[in-house]
């Protein structure tokens, strides 16, 4: 397991440096919830559970770094750290879901002294970081029913150990699969402009010692007329009621050409990354991230001038179009109905995390 962030008992965040894989295996250390927000926002902290997990640190590391005695500053304090996080990147539905949760333990537990209230935060942090690394395990062998004896199969961006608690959500499958002793193998979209496929999904294959092969963005679809992906599996940043995805912008181009080639096109996500109160993916934010991440190349300026640029970082795929979203849960197939379905996933996280406690006890 790739060691990709850890909360110190000195009450510090460490991280892998995601921007700078696979060259470099970099980790910074800090002690500010700023610097996490910061972290989240320049991806050197990414993948939508993992995400969420910072944050709920950065809560942690927020409170417990702040000096007062003042129940009314303290609660201000409070408040400023968790919406400092909350803007650090708007589509990934974990960071609120993560967020939300360190709240609810905050406002229950407002009498009690700032000792206790910080403590009580850090147990919840550590069960998200928990239950994350449960969930990826039980969508690896529930999408690994998908997955045959032999089998290529092709993916987009990164889901997988370094974007998650665990070991990842899409690539959570494929070593599934693998460990299974089925015979995989993967073909990785570069995944532009920043280059999550080539640079991170590259990097977890080689380390799990999958065989795959990098390819441009742009050559999928010819593998696909070629008769040679047999299914695409993706992750996802936010889902909405009706299985509406936003996932990594190329993600739409991927479902529609899977839909030509009548090949299927599998989604894997945790239920923390379903937005039960959102109907349709036309309502979710798309986050607009900087001309620069186009316009450079690691710091290199690869235009002549500044060009317009629309550099959207997700885009929508239609629930129409996928074939089934695996979730620790089971394998939901269309017609998707997540709304009706909120009660089943947060009764299910509450035995788990029931269980978990009786294990600890």
């Amino acid at each position: 397991m790739i060691d990709k962030l850890e909360y110190t008992n000195k009450h510090e965040l460490i991280f892998l440096d995601q921007t700078l894989l696979p060259l470099k295996e970099k980790y910074l250390k800090t002690k500010s919830y700023k610097d996490v927000a910061e972290a989240i926002q320049k991806l050197r902290i990414r993948g939508a559970p993992l995400i969420g997990i910072a944050a709920a640190y950065g809560v942690v590391m927020g409170v417990h770094h702040y000096d007062t005695d003042n129940r009314k500053n303290f609660d201000i304090h409070f408040y400023k750290v968790t919406e400092t996080l909350r803007t650090s990147r708007p589509t990934a539905k974990n960071l609120f879901y993560a967020l939300d949760r360190m709240v609810k333990v905050f406002e229950e537990n407002i009498e009690k002294d700032f000792v206790e209230i910080e403590d009580l935060l850090l147990r919840e942090a550590d069960a998200i970081f928990d239950e994350d690394a449960e969930m990826c395990k039980r969508i690896g062998v529930n999408g690994s029913e998908l997955i045959g004896e032999k089998m290529t199969i092709l993916t987009h961006c990164n889901a997988g150990e370094l974007a998650t608690g665990g070991i990842g959500t899409a690539l959570g499958i494929i070593y599934t699969a693998r460990d299974q002793g089925k015979d995989i193998f993967v073909y990785a979209d570069e995944t532009r402009p920043l280059l999550q496929g080539s640079r991170l999904t590259a990097y977890e294959l080689a380390e799990n010692e999958i065989d795959f092969d990098i390819i441009i963005d742009s050559m999928a679809a010819n593998l696909m007329k070629d008769g040679i992906i047999d299914c695409v599996i993706v992750g996802a940043d936010r889902i909405a009621s009706n299985g509406d995805v936003v996932n990594k912008v190329g993600s739409y181009s991927l479902a529609v050409n899977c839909a030509f080639h009548k090949i299927p096109f599998y989604v894997a996500a945790p239920g923390s990354t379903i937005d039960f109160d959102i109907a349709e993916g036309k309502d979710i934010e798309i986050e607009e991230r900087s001309p620069e991440e186009i316009t450079k190349v690691y710091g290199e300026k690869i235009t002549s001038q500044d060009f317009s640029v629309l550099n959207p970082a997700f885009d929508l795929v239609p629930h129409e179009l996928v074939t089934a979203i695996i979730t620790e849960y089971k394998v939901h197939y269309p017609p998707y109905n997540f709304g009706g379905l909120k009660h089943m996933f947060q009764s299910y996280i509450q035995t788990q995390r029931a269980d978990d406690n009786e294990n600890d006890n």
